[in-house]
């Protein structure tokens, strides 16, 4: 801080240098010094959920008349002006830090006690008469507030994520609607398969993601039991009030408009990370479905001329700096890519919720940092991957068309017609002369052409029906 403006203030540890126009006080400053390791800060949903807490939590006090009423208005004006968009850049611990997030719930009872104080009159790093700890903190330990903060940032944040999935499952129902007439050969093992419709690939793409959806929605509600209120080790410690919790619950569900429910055992949610752990899984398995999807989207418009090409994805940009011409599949390698990301993020996480001892997880901040980086990649890309990507593919109908007629998985539909075993002879002399299904079977006298016809119609084959009653 060398040629900066100063103030010193006093902390338990004795004093410490603050640059004079900070709204955070010597512990936060402590832990500047102490963590310089990433660059990165909380995530603003965090700091809006703890901002959310801290509002709740002086209305609380207040309405039980543990905090009079002269100190809670200008703890709640300093609330409502970081939610409006003030002073977000005082929030500067890094994301890594002391553990159980000691130093972001100081930081945020700093800032709010320094504003407080200032609507008042007085200087910063004065304290007097709003004090971080005794006033902003009341009722309350960074043990209960900061996994409060987390579940409230995970539904806020959620909610977008899950808005994004809606909007990507709608765009590719709505592929599976357009190709729905676009008769072509599937693929399992990488080979030649019974006949599929391109439509019902994209449908099953839209399903997989609505239903990733419905489990991320699933895993959030475990998150609406807050720890609030469990003070230090779930007992309550310091709230000096009975109706605290559920009086801070309820303000917290009103000032923050998502429903919440007091928490069955307060211990229990201050001891267990499980909520966040199965949010973070149901991201996973999220990641794992769209890069599955992603993958698939790449293969089915490799080439243009030596790959399947059975689609065509908008070109966003030129794909090399080499190679004239080059179009490469710029969105799907993306969300690879977010993908990727997401399921190291869960790793973390995971290594995170199991290390939690006894009362408390002191992992706490890493496990909050992913999760909402997950979100936040996620509910970014998404809508831009559903736009310029998912809407705008077409289909190459002729190709698709001729890979349904030359592939040797039609002989499967053959089999209640001409018998296993004929049908597999056949495959394997289609293999071996590059001749047709079609063309053996009528070079053999094996079907007439128009009971080939009828056996082969796309609408037969890609929807179950008794061959022996004719088209379903």
């Amino acid at each position: 801080m060398s040629g900066q403006a100063y103030r010193i203030e006093k902390d338990t540890l004795g004093e410490v240098r603050v640059p004079a126009a900070a709204y955070w006080g010597a512990q936060t400053q402590r832990a500047v010094e102490n963590f310089p390791v990433s660059g990165l800060r909380a995530h603003p949903a965090l700091v809006r959920a703890m901002i959310l807490v801290k509002l709740a939590s002086a209305r609380a006090n207040r309405d039980l008349g543990k905090l009079d009423a002269a100190l809670a208005q200008p703890i709640e004006q300093a609330c409502e002006e970081v939610l409006g968009g003030k002073l977000l850049d005082q929030w500067v611990v890094d994301v890594f830090q002391a553990g159980a997030g000691t130093s972001f719930n100081m930081n945020a009872n700093e800032v709010l006690a320094n504003r407080a104080n200032e609507l008042l009159g007085r200087p910063l790093g004065s304290y007097q008469p709003v004090h971080p700890n005794d006033h902003v903190n009341m009722s309350q330990s960074t043990n209960d507030t900061v996994p409060t903060a987390m579940h409230l940032a995970a539904i806020l944040l959620g909610g977008e994520v899950l808005a994004a999935l809606g909007g990507l499952a709608d765009a590719l129902a709505t592929k599976g609607r357009e190709f729905d007439g676009v008769t072509k050969s599937g693929r399992t093992h990488l080979q030649d398969a019974v006949p599929i419709r391109l439509g019902q690939e994209f449908a099953a793409y839209a399903e997989a993601v609505r239903r990733a959806g419905a489990a991320l929605d699933r895993a959030l509600d475990d998150c609406r039991e807050p720890a609030l209120g469990g003070s230090a080790a779930g007992t309550g410690l310091n709230t000096h009030h009975e109706n605290y919790a559920a009086t801070a619950i309820l303000h917290l569900a009103r000032v923050s408009g998502v429903i919440l429910r007091p928490a069955k055992d307060l211990r229990h949610a201050m001891q267990s990370m499980a909520p966040m752990a199965g949010v973070s899984a149901a991201l996973r398995n999220l990641a794992l479905e769209l890069t599955r999807i992603a993958n698939d989207l790449r293969l089915l418009a490799s080439g243009p001329r030596t790959g399947l090409a059975e689609i065509r994805l908008p070109a966003v940009q030129p794909g090399s700096s080499i190679m004239p011409g080059k179009v490469n599949p710029s969105m799907a390698e993306c969300l690879n890519m977010v993908a990727m990301q997401v399921v190291g993020n869960d790793a973390a996480v995971a290594m995170a919720v199991q290390a939690g001892q006894l009362e408390l997880n002191v992992m706490m901040p890493v496990i909050a940092h992913n999760v909402l980086f997950s979100m936040e990649i996620l509910k970014n890309f998404l809508p831009v991957f559903a736009e310029r990507c998912v809407r705008g593919i077409t289909a190459d109908a002729e190709r698709c068309r001729a890979y349904f007629e030359s592939s040797v998985g039609l002989a499967t539909i053959l089999c209640p017609y001409i018998g296993y075993a004929k049908a597999a002879e056949v495959a394997k002399e289609s293999v071996a002369t590059g001749k047709t299904l079609r063309e053996l079977i009528l070079e053999k006298g094996l079907m007439t052409e128009a009971d080939l016809a009828q056996a082969l119609d796309p609408q037969r084959v890609t929807e179950p029906h008794d061959p022996k009653r004719g088209a379903p």
